[in-house]
């Protein structure tokens, strides 16, 4: 299938949240840190929207790269989000999790990768297939 999931629950964290810098960081030239605003900032409030729904899976594979999401990211999933065209979906297929592009015509759908090496996926009625959430949020590690 091409890219394979673990998939996690998030962990009820009780916390203020971490230190929050609200200058914006520039990528170009410094910018003076003596004037900066310092708060809290929760990573639960800022990437998930319905605790109940929401879940994480960490990629493993290569299919898409073209759309940011390489291997060993953290994906945030919502399963509240309705399934449409042009969303990157996790997908249950013919008995396997995978991640792909949502291409919705009419009562056809494609999963479409983000890496021209792997083929576009017709699904049929042949095929055990759910979609089972929306990625919404990227994690990296740098």
């Amino acid at each position: 299938m091409s890219i394979k999931l673990t998939i996690f629950s998030p962990k009820n964290i009780e916390s203020e949240g971490a230190v929050y810098i609200d200058t914006g960081i520039s990528a170009g030239f410094p910018s003076p840190a003596d004037d900066f605003n310092e708060s809290k900032i929760s990573l639960d409030e800022e990437l998930i929207r319905n605790k109940d729904e929401t879940f994480f899976a960490r990629v493993s594979g290569q299919s898409m790269i073209g759309a940011g999401l390489d291997d060993n990211d953290l994906l945030v999933i919502d399963r509240s989000i309705p399934p449409t065209n042009n969303k990157i979906a996790v997908c249950f297929l013919d008995g396997e999790f995978t991640v792909k592009r949502l291409r919705v015509d009419g009562p056809e759908v494609w999963l479409q990768p983000e890496n021209p090496d792997y083929p576009i996926i017709k699904i049929t009625p042949e095929n055990n297939f759910l979609i089972w959430g929306i990625v919404t949020n990227v994690i990296k590690r740098v």
